[in-house]
């Protein structure tokens, strides 16, 4: 999955330009959210890994969906099975030695009993090793370090208890000529969040951060896995402190689209418009015609085309976390504001679990950008 992430600067100076109406707060029931994934509506997934030169089965190749809990190693003749609640996911093939394939798969995939995925070994080239070699720094993690977490794991309450457990894989290069850090990770992330009880392996493809756009890009495949609680205070903190997360959130936002309930989940859109370089905020009415939402009843996926390329949301349930207006100048303090921009003539297709695509053409600004790592939570998380 790829994450594109605006820092303060950035992202407050697309914000200070909003013409927004007056928003009214609602008194927010806990228990009032739609169960979007009902735990009994699940589909398997089967299939093998092997070596794309020599056809030969690759045994305990990690297979999982990317951004879940559910994973699994293959057997003896490269074959794994995985159980999946239905909508979307980016299934993701991970082996020693081996390019990460990345497949995207949906509920119509159960139908085809005989996935074959084709992984072919790593290839690198003496010219990557000599720039690579020549452009790391040295003394990285000392130097570097503190500014990666910031930017990757977040700023907020819950990064202050998530922690990285092996650092000492991460490689870091500084291009002067471009005025670019770029962070690589020689062996995945093993991130330990006790602010929300999950424990995650994250296969890192890269991190960069540019300077001079003050812009940190980063883009890589976690899995989940939950963390034994001591006892049922602390499963009820992690409980808590996940539905706090969650609210708001761009999974809770892609479901309450998907299942036509925008307005009830608290959430409010606006479409932004530019007349001679300013930019105006539109109030939307039909929230879904301004959307173009369509669903197909066949495949289930939902798609939608907004008649703009950018879009505010707006949580109206919450405030701002404090550290958010703290670290941040000139916000909305009555609610969470965030900004989608998508590419020109592009759409996105929303899965029932909340999972979207195309990633890679969406663009995210505003308060969905502060939370970072330690406020991700997997495709199949469900409040309770």
């Amino acid at each position: 999955m790829l994450f594109f992430i605006s820092i303060r600067q950035a992202a407050m100076a697309a914000l200070n330009n909003y013409q927004m109406k007056k928003v009214f707060l609602f008194l927010y029931l806990l228990f009032a959210s739609v169960n979007i994934i009902a735990q009994s509506d699940a589909f398997l997934i089967t299939g093998k890994v092997l070596d794309a030169t020599t056809k030969l089965p690759l045994q305990g190749a990690s297979v999982f969906a990317q951004n879940t809990t559910i994973g699994t190693a293959t057997d003896q003749q490269g074959s794994f099975t995985l159980r999946l609640f239905n909508g979307g996911y980016d299934l993701i093939i991970t082996f020693t030695g081996y390019q990460t394939v990345n497949r995207r798969i949906t509920t119509a995939d159960a139908v085809d009993k005989n996935i074959v995925i084709e992984v072919a070994q790593k290839e690198k080239s003496l010219e990557d090793v000599v720039i690579k070699s020549s452009n790391e720094v040295k003394d990285g993690l000392e130097k570097y370090g503190s500014f990666f977490e910031e930017n990757f794991i977040g700023k907020t309450a819950n990064s202050s208890q998530c922690t990285i457990k092996n650092k000492e894989v991460l490689k870091f290069y500084y291009y002067k000529k471009k005025n670019r850090l770029k962070v690589l990770a020689t062996a995945p992330l093993e991130i330990e969040n006790k602010a929300l009880g999950y424990s995650i392996k994250y296969t890192l493809d890269s991190f960069t951060h540019e300077y001079t756009s003050q812009l940190s890009i980063y883009s890589g495949y976690p899995l989940f896995k939950d963390m034994q609680p001591t006892d049922e205070a602390q499963h009820a903190a992690w409980n808590s402190n996940r539905i706090k997360v969650y609210l708001g959130s761009t999974l809770h936002f892609m479901r309450s689209v998907y299942s036509k309930r925008i307005k009830e989940e608290g959430f409010e859109i606006q479409l932004l418009a530019k007349n001679n370089e300013v930019e105006t905020a539109i109030h939307v009415v039909d929230f879904y015609g301004a959307l173009n939402y369509s669903k197909n009843d066949s495949t289930l996926l939902v798609e939608v085309m907004p008649n703009q390329q950018n879009i505010a949301v707006l949580y109206n349930k919450a405030a701002p976390d404090s550290l958010y207006i703290s670290q941040t100048a000139d916000v909305a303090r009555k609610f969470q504001l965030s900004v989608l921009t998508i590419a020109p003539e592009q759409g996105i297709g929303i899965e029932q679990n909340g999972y979207f695509f195309d990633q890679n053409d969406i663009t995210i600004n505003g308060y969905w950008t502060w939370q970072k790592v330690a406020d991700v939570l997997p495709y199949d998380f469900v409040p309770q």
